[in-house]
């Protein structure tokens, strides 16, 4: 019997690596990704620069740029409005 996952369970979108395979193109998919990085990549009240987010997202994803725009857009995290810093939301 092969084990059940949740939907909650992100583990399959990536390889034996820790490398996400894709992004989600469904959208309920993608905010269970998306919640599962700003959890799991980035620490709750420290500020990031730019930099700091592609290096912690390109450890998984070659496409950081879009990534990180995912996480700003689905509210997972906040940007400075001259882009200097990051932060991880409270609810992430």
């Amino acid at each position: 019997m092969s084990e059940h996952r949740t939907s909650h369970d992100v583990s399959a979108l990536f390889d034996g690596e820790g490398r996400l395979t894709a992004i989600p193109r469904k959208a309920a998919r993608r905010e269970q990704l998306l919640s599962h990085l700003a959890r799991t990549l980035f620490e709750p009240g420290r500020a990031y620069t730019e930099r700091e987010v592609n290096e912690a997202l390109r450890g998984v994803h070659d496409d950081c740029p879009a990534l990180r725009r995912y996480l700003v857009t689905s509210g997972h995290m906040t940007r400075t409005r001259d882009g200097s810093a990051y932060h991880r939301a409270c609810a992430a």
